[in-house]
């Protein structure tokens, strides 16, 4: 039946649903979402035609499997009449593309903006910017848990929530599928493909699907919000064919190691060589600084009296690239006056670099008020003050401990997921 709302805007009610007319978003085959309530409750209503009600049964479906999952889309009801199907979902914001669109085009006001800090000055991911992206991969590897490969993960597709903390959500399921118990992967005549630009190459080439075309997408993603916007794979009209040629550039995330070592392995051309959104999410990019510092030196702890001579060998072969060969040079005078007082270090040595690190993280508090205002707190500053000396050192570390030491049972909780 039709209502007047307040406004004087016309609506419809089926049941519990009130479907306002005010539209707030579009999507394909003749899909449209506006301002509705369910039950009281402001959701988004999304209306297909009853002509693709196969694709809002399998959305539907895959929402009750999943949607108790605080990084999934709710779904409230399901309603129809004799020309649409109406998902009530829960409302959020505004979309990914919609924040970080607002918080680099001064012109863009289609959506309310929301004051949040996405990238500190020196254009690192802020922390409200990590937690977004590991929402992201949390909501993937949920999925991933039930068997529902997502299909079409782009900024468009996660949205941001309205209540309490900001958090991400991913939604329109309406092309994911689930895959049958004991199987890895889809037909290959699989319905449903994605959006251009945010496909692996094997959507693109219409093979086999499996979860890991979720984890290229993730990877696209991933540089997406890092870079204000851009994509690994160029401009809109190029990408489909730098995808199936795996030609993509990470120049601009050069200055995070850990973005680029996880998005080279996330935009891997085979499906196979793609980590699991359980391997994402545990992995550096995403660490705190307090567990960033404690690798550091658990590692340390690790070598202090080894004499392992492959794993040593392997850590000091680093020095190039975590530090540039000598590591005195981008240390300031008073904290190398300090070391000096209590041993000799060797200003070559990754282990001696580690060592030093660990000393001072460990000793901080007997550090006097010079050194401390020097390093910063513990352990944001201290994590800060090194990781921005040595950008490379964590990454570097990280490679060379999880091929030596991922399965000991000290280091088990840095490599959670990885294959091998």
């Amino acid at each position: 039946m039709l209502y007047a709302l307040p406004d004087g805007l016309d609506g419809c009610q089926i049941g519990k649903l009130r479907v306002h007319k005010k539209e707030i978003g579009k999507g394909s085959n003749g899909t449209v979402v506006f301002e509705g309530s369910y039950d009281g409750r402001e959701v988004a209503v999304k209306r297909l035609l009853r002509s693709h009600t196969d694709i809002a049964q399998k959305e539907i479906q895959n929402l009750i499997a999943s949607d108790r999952d605080p990084n999934i889309v709710r779904l409230y009801g399901c309603d129809q009449d004799d020309n649409f199907v109406y998902i009530s979902l829960e409302r959020c914001r505004c979309s990914l593309a919609d924040l970080i669109q607002q918080h680099t085009d001064p012109s863009f006001s289609d959506v309310e903006k929301i004051d949040v800090e996405l990238w500190t000055q020196d254009g690192l991911p802020s922390p409200q910017l990590l937690k977004l992206m590991r929402d992201v991969v949390a909501g993937i590897v949920h999925l991933h848990s039930l068997g529902i490969i997502h299909r079409d993960l782009k900024p468009q597709n996660v949205l941001i929530s309205k209540e309490g903390s900001l958090g991400a959500k991913l939604s329109d399921m309406g092309i994911s599928k689930r895959l049958q118990e004991d199987m890895s992967s889809l037909s290959h005549h699989g319905t449903g493909y994605g959006s251009s630009g945010w496909q692996a190459p094997e959507q693109l080439r219409r093979a086999s699907q499996t979860r890991a075309m979720d984890l290229f997408s993730l990877g696209c993603l991933i540089f997406y919000c890092i870079t204000k916007g851009k994509h690994p794979f160029g401009e809109y009209y190029e990408r489909d064919i730098n995808i199936i040629n795996g030609h993509f550039d990470l120049f601009v995330v050069d200055h995070i190691p850990e973005a680029v070592h996880l998005i080279s392995l996330l935009l891997q051309p085979k499906p196979d060589e793609r980590p699991t959104a359980v391997y994402a999410i545990n992995h550096p990019l995403f660490w705190s600084p307090e567990l960033r510092l404690l690798f550091l030196r658990d590692t340390s702890d690790r070598i202090e009296k080894t004499t392992e001579t492959d794993l040593l060998n392997a850590l000091e072969s680093i020095g190039h690239q975590a530090f540039g060969g000598k590591w005195r040079e981008k240390l300031d005078d008073g904290l190398v006056a300090d070391v000096g007082r209590y041993r000799k270090y060797n200003f070559e040595s990754t282990r001696d670099l580690l060592r030093l690190i660990r000393n001072k993280s460990g000793h901080y508090r007997e550090l006097p008020a010079d050194l401390k205002e020097l390093l910063g707190s513990l352990p944001e500053g201290f994590d800060r003050y090194f990781s921005s000396r040595f950008p490379k050192l964590l990454i570097e570390v990280y490679k060379v401990m999880s091929v030596y030491c991922k399965d000991e049972e000290d280091f088990r909780k840095y490599f959670i997921g990885i294959s091998v």
